[in-house]
């Protein structure tokens, strides 16, 4: 006998129809997988054997193929066993399986025949309700992230014996088809910049970082505020939109760091990985490549505390990633892609000891050698891709103690999203969405000098050294100061004021 269900194999974010097609014939008690399946899936036929037996059904004592199709396609992953075992169990007469023909069917088995979570629902349902499957079985820890597809009727599992009652009628399995409703759910634990006491020029810089999605690289002293203001960033951050809330569910999903209970990731992402992280966890890959920490970060903040002290290859395969919004992972099972457009947020000491250039207090008894091979640890190319350095101070008590207090997070980013909206009506019928995604042409059109900041552009260019790609960035960062201002052209106080952000002689000599 031969049966066929439906279920899909995922690459990367790239999905892939597969059909599990069964043959049962006679011949000696044997089980064969064949369609190019990974490790996990040749071990499932044991997984499979094991959940029949277990939840009361027969297993055949026959010889069975096991057909994923098309053959030619890789395929991975533990989502494949409930599809072979519905497909053997339809094979051998024991369950109906008449109106699966449009049905997707995903999940792992227990070898109780409990029905287990898996990885990558959310990509796989939105790609195969685009191509007219509007079923779907999955296990029910999966339900959650399965509700946010629209014009899907879902049928979540618990056990193989339940899907199979259900199959033949004798039991019902709720079903699940409403509309989503997104609702933007703010965490309440963020940190606010309230709690920053002094720093102002740190606050500009990353107010301004918010509002075009600006690289910032943040210099000083041990226990000025560094990590306490990189932490505060997402505060002040718009508010997700469903579309971005959606692309970053889709790479959790991959990585199997979704929460069931949310199913949606509702708050922009803030990674700070240490610094003897690996490439790879950097990056993305493994056997199987993964999504890693510039991917995880999309949308949100990627944060490298002690900027110099990580591995030098995991800080230079950061420049393809901050130039092109993606990361490109190739293997010899084949290429994946995965988005990584998220604000780039470092921070550093400006000599080993952490006191170069203090103001009273502690002195640095650094040599001006091991001081330049610190510097030196962070290329030049690198720099070149960050929009903003700012130089932090140590925290004067006069500040610490003043009752007067900060500005509030939420007054930060009502400014923000103003300007961000700004961006969104003077992009919108382009590729771009904020300042810092814009490329040459597009700098000659909307990044336009009065004729005085036009000399002040001259002069600095020349006087600072100023690469082509550094002169873009001071460009897109001025451009972004205007539109905190509201004005439609760059002056020369944004101009300077942009031009600060790339001054290294007063921190590094």
């Amino acid at each position: 006998m031969l049966s066929k269900v439906k279920t899909c194999c995922l690459t990367g974010l790239i999905v892939t129809a597969i059909d599990v097609e069964t043959d049962i014939s006679n011949g000696l008690p044997n089980i064969n997988v064949v369609g190019l399946p990974d490790m996990a899936i040749k071990e499932s036929k044991d997984r499979v054997r094991a959940a029949i037996k277990n939840s009361g059904l027969n297993f055949p004592l026959k010889r069975i193929t096991i057909n994923l199709s098309p053959a030619h396609t890789k395929k991975e992953g533990s989502h494949f066993d409930l599809p072979i075992a519905l497909g053997i169990l339809g094979a051998s007469m024991q369950i109906p399986l008449e109106g699966l023909e449009d049905t997707l069917i995903l999940g792992e088995l227990s070898l109780d025949g409990k029905v287990n979570k898996v990885n990558g629902v959310l990509p796989m349902l939105l790609e195969m309700c685009n191509r007219g499957i509007k079923k779907v079985i999955v296990p029910y820890e999966n339900l959650e992230e399965a509700k946010i597809v629209d014009g899907m009727e879902i049928v979540p599992v618990h056990t193989l014996n339940d899907i199979a009652l259900h199959l033949m009628d004798e039991k019902r399995l709720d079903t699940y088809m409403e509309p989503f409703e997104y609702n933007y759910e703010e965490e309440t634990n963020l940190e606010n910049f309230r709690d920053l006491r002094g720093q102002e020029n740190l606050k500009r810089a990353l107010e301004i970082a918010a509002s075009g999605n600006h690289n910032v690289l943040t210099i000083g002293p041990p226990g000025s505020g560094k990590t306490m203001a990189a932490r505060r960033l997402p505060s002040i951050l718009p508010k997700l939109t469903f579309h971005e809330a959606l692309e970053i569910t889709k790479i959790y999903s991959v990585a199997g760091l979704l929460d069931a209970h949310e199913g949606l990731v509702r708050n922009r992402p803030f990674r700070s990985p240490h610094h003897t992280s690996s490439t790879v966890a950097i990056t993305g890959g493994g056997r199987i490549p993964k999504p890693g920490e510039v991917s995880l970060s999309h949308y949100g903040v990627l944060f490298l505390d002690e900027l110099p002290e990580f591995n030098k290859t995991s800080l230079e395969v950061l420049r393809q990633p901050l130039e092109d919004r993606v990361i490109n992972i190739s293997r010899i099972n084949g290429s994946y892609t995965y988005p990584a457009d998220f604000i780039l947020l470092a921070a550093m000491n400006p000599c080993p000891c952490g006191y170069y250039g203090t103001e009273g207090g502690q002195q640095c008894n650094c040599t001006p050698y091991q001081i330049n091979r610190y510097i030196n640890k962070i290329s030049g190319p690198l720099m070149d891709r960050i929009d903003i350095i700012v130089e932090t101070t140590a925290v004067k008590y006069k500040d610490l103690t003043d009752d007067k207090g900060s500005e509030s997070s939420e007054e930060i980013r009502k400014r923000v999203e103003r300007a961000r909206e700004i961006q969104l009506e003077r992009y919108k019928k382009t590729k771009y969405l904020f300042n810092s995604q814009l490329d040459g042409a597009a700098i000659n059109k909307y990044c336009t000098l009065n004729p005085i900041a036009q000399q002040l552009m001259n002069l600095a260019f020349n006087k600072m050294n100023l690469s082509a790609r550094g002169y873009s960035r001071v460009l897109k960062v001025a451009r972004t100061i205007a539109d905190l201002e509201g004005k439609d052209i760059i002056y020369e106080n944004h101009l300077a004021e942009a031009l600060q952000y790339r001054n290294l002689s007063g921190i590094i000599s």
